[in-house]
């Protein structure tokens, strides 16, 4: 990538970081420990780093520290495999789509916490902190060729699109009634993100719990945090929030994931029954031919096109 700054015009928009330290605690949906968090402002170009400070070590995050894509995304550092953070795709979800370029995260545990399932309590949390440009400008990733994963039936795409910003389309299918076939598309804004997807909660099959909890995982899980169905049922007594809320949480998780090439990108994201693996497969597969895509700075006239959406 291209780490040189240029003089700014009217027409670049900046990056953008937080304009003050802000932190909470939870639960890891997995691990099941109360964790601490802090969200800080970063430098321009520095882009979205994770401390561990528990043990001393930053791992960046970028889709080349991924190594592990199973039931959440999980990151670790170089040489240190054993040391990681997981469960970053509702974090990074909201961080990219509020147009957070650079910050660092602070976090004394394996995880992130999980909160309410959702990216909403983080959205809230960086509303808080507040935004602050800087001077560096804004750079993003304009996809030139068609990279499609598939795997079985499943498959993920990157497109070339002349619309601004990144246009979404995901449809999923389970055998649970209760969620069944559901399908959701929108193009990627601050504005529709915080409407459309950001309190959409990650959801269990109730005969999943048993094995995953046996195995180690979901120990922080609960009905305060995550939609669990049992054949046409919803246990949750308040039910869902949205009637699709289940293909929006995927749509919220790919944000997250897609967040990983560093960069926002500019093209157009199809996917049927993906996860996070795919996900990341996917921007392995982007980034593996350089004449996939392009790296450019940024227009202020698609900003503000993406801004007013």
């Amino acid at each position: 990538m291209d780490g040189s700054i240029h003089p700014l015009g009217s027409e670049v928009p900046r990056q953008r970081t937080l304009r003050n330290p802000i932190g909470c605690t939870g639960i890891g949906l997995h691990s099941g420990l109360r964790i601490a968090l802090e969200l800080a402002p970063a430098p321009a170009d520095s882009g979205i780093v994770f401390h561990r400070c528990d043990a001393g070590i930053d791992i960046p995050g970028r889709f080349d520290r991924v190594v592990d894509g199973h039931l959440a995304t999980r990151l670790a550092a170089i040489g240190a495999p054993d040391i990681g953070i997981a469960t970053i795709e509702h974090l990074m979800a909201a961080l990219a789509a509020l147009g957070i370029d650079n910050a660092r995260i602070s976090i004394d545990g394996p995880e992130v916490p999980v909160l309410d399932g959702s990216a909403a309590p983080f959205v809230f949390l960086i509303d808080c902190a507040g935004t602050a440009p800087q001077e560096a400008p804004r750079r993003e990733i304009t996809i030139l060729h068609r990279v499609r994963v598939t795997e079985g039936d499943a498959f993920v795409e990157l497109s070339p699109d002349p619309a601004p910003g990144l246009s979404m389309e995901l449809s999923i299918a389970f055998d649970a009634p209760a969620i069944g076939r559901q399908a959701f598309s929108l193009s990627l804004t601050e504005q529709g993100f915080r409407r459309e997807l950001a309190a959409a909660r990650t959801f269990i099959t109730a005969d999943a719990i048993a094995g995953l909890r046996a195995a180690g995982l979901a120990q922080g899980g609960t009905l305060d945090n995550a939609v669990v169905v049992e054949d046409a049922r919803i246990l949750n007594p308040a039910g869902l929030r949205m009637p699709d809320e289940f293909v929006r949480h995927k749509l919220l998780d790919a944000v997250g994931d897609l967040a990983l090439a560093g960069l926002p990108i500019r093209g157009r994201f199809r996917a049927y029954r993906s996860g996070h693996a795919l996900n990341h497969r996917l921007l392995e597969a982007l980034f593996a031919a350089p004449d996939n895509f392009r790296i450019g700075l940024a227009t202020l006239r698609d900003a503000l096109a993406l801004a007013a959406a």
